[in-house]
């Protein structure tokens, strides 16, 4: 048979869909409680619904039938419901470019093309915040582009610190990066980043003549009591010379709790990447045009209507997280768990109480292959497993250095309050499980 390619010789599933993928191999009856990805489970905007339903409207292009391609980079009114979410979020829209894409990662695959050097080569490479999204690594993999990271560090209180700027800038100067990634409400993490902490890194693109790209699909799911932050509230009042720079991932999928929907948006005053960006993704020659449609009725919505679902989001989750982080820590002495600050997830580290031998990896391939515990809901007696990501991805690696992740697994609060409620619980029982089965 002919070889594969090298690269998909060395493909592995990405961390976050490695637990389902060994789940399905199950041949016994098992429910899987899964936390290990970020598939928000809300339903989306009434009015998306109400398109949705309602393709053969008089309102609809689609009210024929016929389903032709949009230009590159729109429909025009998919851009102005994106730029209408910023603006609902208090920032100033004029002089931006919105280009639509296939969701968050096509987006991010264009910006690693532009940003980065050339392929194969190790030249401006795309510098991260570890722990890290792990599809930047990915798909800056893919398109043969390097990365590197400066570490953050999980402290035995919950939060997570951002490594000195001096650092950060010694990183900078030794690898010459083309652009900064930020994630204001971090994934995986739960880190909030204030904006001091984000003119902080703007003055430093400024600076070393970086590119700043922030992803942010969580903008408006914070939980304590800071002022919203964005590279949208940065201009050059701020940060002399940082306009031109900015560019922002947005997504239908999080706040819009339209994961499957597959729209995101770059959104940029740097004309000529906007430009040259479109040029790009012509050979995609366009986005999904009935999703597009959909996002759209977001364009109509008023400031009020949209903050009033994010204070109702916030409310919702804040519960949630607050309630499953206490559990954790009442359940496994000693545990360490990030502080629900921002986003949808947790950082769960057994470094203090598991023996030495342990690995994240393993535990989450045993319980997504063998491991389960017993729950009786509702009268009935049910096997449960819990499905987790495990954190080794999230870090770049680094020879010589030994990976945090390897003790770490990250959680997502994407399901009922009632079902994330049994998640410390099912961990427990199989922490304990994997560790005396050794």
């Amino acid at each position: 048979m002919p070889k594969l390619s090298p690269h998909f010789q060395n493909r592995k599933p990405s961390s976050i869909r490695m637990a389902q993928i060994e789940f399905l191999k199950r041949t016994d009856w098992v429910e899987a409680v899964n936390v290990s990805i970020g598939d928000v489970s809300l339903p989306m905007h009434p009015k998306m619904q109400e398109r949705m339903f309602n393709l053969d409207s008089e309102q609809s292009p689609f009210r024929n039938w016929v389903v032709p391609y949009s230009l590159t980079k729109w429909y025009e009114e998919t851009n102005k419901a994106f730029l209408n979410i910023i603006a609902a979020s208090g920032h100033i829209t004029t002089g931006l470019y919105s280009q639509i894409t296939d969701g968050w990662s096509l987006g991010m695959e264009l910006i690693i093309i532009w940003c980065c050097g050339n392929a194969g080569s190790k030249q401006q490479p795309l510098l991260l915040i570890d722990a890290a999204y792990t599809n930047y690594m990915t798909l800056a993999n893919r398109v043969w582009r390097a990365t590197i990271s400066v570490k953050r560090n999980l402290q035995k209180d919950g939060t997570f610190t951002l490594p000195d700027i001096e650092e950060i800038e010694k990183t900078i100067k030794e690898y010459n990066p083309g652009a900064l990634v930020v994630i204001p409400y971090d994934n995986p993490t739960g880190h909030f980043y204030d904006q001091e902490s984000m003119i902080a890194l703007a003055q430093l693109c400024v600076k070393h003549d970086l590119r700043m790209i922030s992803d942010e699909a969580y903008r408006e799911l914070f939980y304590i009591d800071k002022p919203a932050t964005s590279i949208r509230g940065i201009t050059d009042k701020e940060v002399p010379g940082i306009e031109g720079r900015r560019i922002s991932i947005e997504t239908a999928s999080k706040v819009r709790n339209a994961c499957g929907l597959r729209v995101g948006a770059l959104v940029t005053d740097n004309k000529e990447f906007h430009e040259k960006s479109v040029a790009e993704y012509t050979a995609n020659l366009c986005t999904n045009v009935i999703w597009q449609y959909i996002f759209g009725a977001l364009a109509h919505e008023s400031k009020e209507d949209l903050n009033k679902r994010y204070t109702k989001q916030r409310k919702y989750y804040k519960g949630m997280l607050e309630s499953v982080t206490n559990d954790f820590k009442n359940l496994l002495p000693g545990i360490i768990i990030s502080s629900p600050d921002a986003s949808l997830y947790s950082v769960i580290d057994v470094r203090d109480i598991a023996k030495e031998w342990f690995d994240a990896n393993d535990f989450v391939l045993y319980c997504a292959s063998k491991g389960y515990i017993e729950f009786e809901i509702e009268g009935k007696k049910k096997k449960s497993t819990l499905l987790v990501a495990p954190m080794g991805g999230f870090y770049t690696p680094i020879e010589g250095q030994a990976n945090p992740g390897k003790t770490q697994m990250r959680i997502a609060y994407i399901l009922s309050p009632e079902e994330m409620n049994r998640v410390p619980i099912i961990f427990k029982e199989l922490f304990r499980q994997f560790e005396a089965g050794r």
